[in-house]
């Protein structure tokens, strides 16, 4: 389908290209024994604000990457990060999951693990697909980091002190780590560029991830549509847990955004895309999440 300039800034064009994600996602499944999920668990498959898989859609036609490799790396990180959440509510006890029932409940404990193993593998497998698998090596190491965060969060620091620097990096590794991956695409051959996009990702994932914490920490399970206070009840160090003073968690998001946004600078058609989905994607929920502490 060919690409307008203004297209990128409407919701028409999201909405389309989510569907096309959604589908993706859907034949990969069905490519497996576990075909049958694809209608019976529908929250499972991208039924979010699914916001790593509208950066590519939002960024990469205004760099001119091809639209097959943007729905490819969209589908791959939207899986990667179902399955993150399968395994995260087995391991934190969530009991709810977008105002339903965490998959677990109704599955099994072997069978979320599972499934989350599945839809690693796929995603692997789809990203494999385009730019003659070039992508596939970046998409391991940077769902390593998200391993190797929450292994250390789970292993190393729950239960103890721990300093606030560590509790800033582990939320960068833990959710900023598949922004990065989705941003660094939209930087196509360019280096720099592509370095460039794959920091900002990084920092708005960090601030995403920081506004879940403080959510988790004072916000509404109702309101939220999702079990909250498991970190807490679990003896799990989020920023909240060791605020020093001084730090206000509101302006330090803001400030992660602002120094995104500054990066890419020295090419103004990309800080325009960018500007588009921040204002129209990510900001939205961020300012949900903090709405909804005070709820």
């Amino acid at each position: 389908m060919p690409f307008e300039a203004n297209d990128i800034s409407t919701d028409e064009y999201i909405d389309r290209r989510l569907i096309e994600v959604q589908a993706l996602m859907a034949s990969s499944l069905a490519e497996t024994p576990l075909n049958f999920l694809a209608s019976e668990s529908k929250g499972l498959l991208g039924n979010g604000k699914m916001l790593r898989a509208r950066m590519p859609f939002r960024i990469g036609p205004v760099t001119g990457v091809p639209h097959k490799t943007l729905l490819h790396a969209a589908t791959a990180t939207e899986m990667i990060h179902s399955a993150s959440l399968l395994h995260d509510d087995v391991i934190d006890g969530g009991l709810l999951r977008r105002g339903a029932p965490a998959f677990w409940v109704e599955k099994g404990v072997s069978g979320a693990i599972l499934l989350g193993d599945m839809l690693l593998f796929k995603a692997l497998d789809v990203i494999c697909q385009v730019e003659d698998s070039r992508l596939a090596h970046p998409l391991v190491l940077f769902t390593g980091e998200v391993c190797q965060a929450e292994s250390e969060q789970e292993l190393i620091f729950r239960g103890r002190d721990t300093e606030w620097e560590d509790c800033v990096r582990i939320a960068r590794c833990k959710t900023g780590a598949l922004f990065a991956f989705t941003a660094f695409v939209c930087g196509g051959d360019d280096p720099d560029l592509r370095e460039a996009l794959k920091e900002s990702g990084y920092e708005v994932g960090t601030a995403y991830q920081l506004s879940d914490d403080i959510l988790d920490a004072k916000g509404s399970p109702v309101a939220a549509g999702k079990t909250l206070g498991t970190d807490s009840a679990r003896d799990k160090n989020t920023v909240m847990t060791f605020l020093p003073e001084g730090i206000e968690p509101v302006a330090f998001i803001e400030a992660l955004c602002a120094s995104a946004r500054k990066r890419l600078g020295p090419w103004p058609d990309v800080q325009k895309a960018w500007d588009v989905y921040m204002e129209k994607d990510l900001m939205p929920g961020l300012e949900k999440h903090l709405h909804l502490i005070h709820s």
